[in-house]
C-alpha cells in the first residue's frame, strides 16, 4: 500500500494519496481545487489515480473533486449522510458517481476503504476506514477523519451557524459530534493511525497540533476536547463551542459552490504581468480590488498604491483576509515583487474560489510609471495613547470576540478582521479610527481594508502585552 500526506501550508489543509501498489490504482480524498499536484505524484510513483473521495462539502477551499470529475472514467465516493440540506447538488447524473453511507465500502485495487459516519462538525460528514487487503490485513491501518477528529482537537461543531447562516443549531450540532467521538471511535485498536483534514493554522477547529499525524491511543490520552466528551459531555457541549474564532466570510460561498457546483477551469489561471497603463486603468476602477502583497509591514507605511489591501503573502493570512475582503466576482489588481509571487497568489486565490485575477504590477514598476502612492497611518503600541484616541476618535480591537470579551482597551469597539465586510455598517464615520490586534498582523488588513473604504484608519503596530497574553492563553495565531 501507498500512503502519502499532501499539505497545504497556507490554508494548513491535509489531503491524502492511497494507492494499490499490486494494480496501480489510486484515490485521492479531501483534494483542493488545482489537481495537477495529485496527478503529478501519482504519477511519481507510479499510479494512476482512479478515484476520489470526500469526507463533507467543505467550508475553507474549493473542493478538487469537481475538477476530477471532469474526466468520467474516475470514480467519485461522496457522502449520503445528513439529509437533503446536505446532499451534493453537482455530481448529480453523473457515471460513476456513488453516494455512501455508514459502513458502505468500496475497493481501489486491493486497498478496502469503509464509510464511517461522523456527523458534528457538518451533518453529512464521513470518516474513512482504510485497510490494506493486499498486505493480507485484516484490520484498517488508518482513519481518513477529515474534520472530525484532529491531533490535539476536534472538528468545530459552530460553522453551519457561524458560516453558513443556520440559526439555532450549534448547540445541537456539538451534541451531535459529542455522540460521534464516542460511538464512532470506542471499538477502534489504540493502533489506528489517524490521518486529520487539517493541521495548525486552520480555522476549522481551536487548538489543532502542528504534528501532522497521530494515532487513536495517543489522541485517547492527551485529547483534551475528545477525553471530555467521552467523560463530560455536557462540559464538552460548552467547551467546544467556547472561543471558536470567527470565520472568514468566503466560508459561506465555499460551502455552497462545494455543494451546488463551480465553474471548472483546468487548472490555476495564469497571473499575467500587466503594462503601467492596463494596471492604472483597473487601479482607477472601484469595482477592482487591488491587492498589495507583502510580508513587510513597513513597506506601507513608505508607501501603498492607493485602495489596496495589505495581504501578508505567506501563512494563512492571505487566505483569511481575500477571503474576507474581496467579493466572489470581483475583478484583483495583484501588486507584488515578481512573477513567482504573483503565481504563489494565484494559487492561493484559486484555491478558495476567487477566479477574478486579472493580473499583476511591481511596486517599483508601479513608481515608474508615474502611479501615485499613499503612506499609511501607523503607530508604535509602546507609543499609543489609548486615552487621548478613545478621545480624538474610536479604538477599533479586531482580535477574535473570545479575546476581545477577555480583555480590551477601556473604549474599543469590537469587530473581528474577518467579518469587517459584512459589518461595515458598524464602523463610526467621520472619526479616525484607531485599529490594533495584539501583534499588528490583523490590524494591518484590517486598517488597510477600511482605509481602502474611505475610512482615516490608524494601524497600530506592535506587541499589545495584554492581548499577547490573551492571544497565547488561547492558542490563537495573531
Amino acid at each position: 500500500m501507498f500512503l502519502r500526506q499532501i499539505f497545504d501550508p497556507y490554508l494548513a489543509q491535509y489531503a491524502y494519496l492511497v494507492g494499490c501498489q499490486r494494480t496501480g490504482e489510486a484515490v485521492v480524498i479531501d483534494p483542493e481545487r488545482d489537481i495537477a499536484r495529485y496527478e503529478a505524484l501519482a504519477a511519481q510513483n507510479g499510479l494512476r489515480i482512479t478515484a476520489v473521495a470526500e469526507t463533507h462539502i467543505h467550508a475553507d477551499f474549493v473542493s478538487g473533486s469537481q475538477e476530477f470529475a471532469a474526466d468520467p472514467q474516475i470514480k467519485l465516493y461522496l457522502s449520503d449522510e445528513g439529509g437533503k440540506d446536505w446532499t451534493y447538488q453537482w455530481s448529480k447524473g453523473r457515471p460513476n458517481t456513488f453516494l455512501l453511507q455508514n459502513g458502505d465500502t468500496f475497493l481501489v485495487g486491493n486497498i478496502l476503504l469503509e464509510a464511517v459516519h461522523s456527523p458534528g462538525h457538518t451533518p453529512e460528514h464521513l470518516s474513512f476506514l482504510i485497510t490494506d487487503l493486499g498486505g493480507g490485513a485484516e484490520s484498517p491501518i488508518a482513519l481518513a477523519t477529515g474534520d472530525f477528529l484532529f491531533v490535539g482537537d476536534v472538528g468545530r461543531p459552530d460553522l453551519l451557524e457561524s458560516a453558513a447562516g443556520q440559526k439555532g443549531v450549534m448547540e445541537p450540532s456539538a451534541r451531535t459530534l459529542q455522540a460521534s467521538l464516542v460511538e464512532r471511535l470506542a471499538s477502534r485498536e489504540d493502533f489506528l493511525q489517524i490521518l486529520p483534514g487539517h493541521g495548525a493554522g486552520s480555522a476549522c477547529g481551536k487548538s489543532l497540533g502542528a504534528v501532522p499525524t497521530t494515532t487513536l491511543g495517543y489522541e485517547r490520552r492527551y485529547n483534551a476536547p475528545l477525553r471530555q466528551a467521552a467523560g463530560d459531555p455536557e462540559g464538552f457541549v460548552k467547551e467546544i463551542l467556547r472561543g471558536q474564532p470567527e470565520p472568514p466570510l468566503y466560508f459561506a460561498t465555499m460551502k455552497r459552490v462545494n455543494r451546488d457546483g463551480i465553474r471548472l477551469t483546468g487548472g490555476v489561471p495564469p497571473a499575467l504581468a500587466l503594462s503601467f497603463s492596463e494596471a492604472k486603468a483597473l487601479a482607477d476602477d472601484p469595482e477592482v480590488s487591488v491587492l498589495e502583497i507583502g510580508d513587510s509591514r513597513d513597506a506601507l507605511v513608505q508607501g501603498h498604491v492607493p485602495r489596496s489591501i495589505h495581504l501578508p503573502l505567506h501563512g494563512p493570512f492571505f487566505s483569511a483576509g481575500a477571503g474576507s475582503y474581496v467579493g466572489e466576482n470581483e475583478k484583483i489588481l495583484l501588486v507584488t515583487e515578481d512573477q513567482a509571487s504573483a503565481d504563489l497568489a494565484a494559487s492561493q486565490l484559486y484555491r478558495i474560489g476567487l477566479d477574478g485575477l486579472v493580473g499583476w504590477i511591481s511596486a517599483r514598476q508601479w513608481q515608474e510609471g508615474g502611479g501615485p502612492i499613499v503612506p499609511a497611518e501607523r503607530i508604535m503600541f509602546p507609543d499609543f495613547d489609548a486615552a487621548k484616541a478613545a478621545a480624538d476618535g474610536v479604538i477599533l480591537d479586531v482580535r477574535l470576540t473570545s479575546e476581545f470579551e477577555e480583555g480590551h482597551l477601556p473604549g474599543a469597539i469590537s469587530i473581528p478582521y474577518t467579518r469587517l465586510r459584512d459589518r461595515l455598517a458598524e464602523v463610526p464615520r467621520g472619526k479616525r479610527l484607531f485599529i490594533h490586534c495584539g501583534s499588528g498582523k490583523r490590524a494591518s488588513l484590517a486598517a488597510s481594508y477600511l482605509a481602502a473604504q474611505g475610512f482615516p484608519a490608524v494601524h497600530l503596530d506592535g506587541l499589545c502585552a495584554e492581548c499577547e497574553r490573551i492571544a497565547n492563553a488561547q492558542q490563537i495565531s495573531h
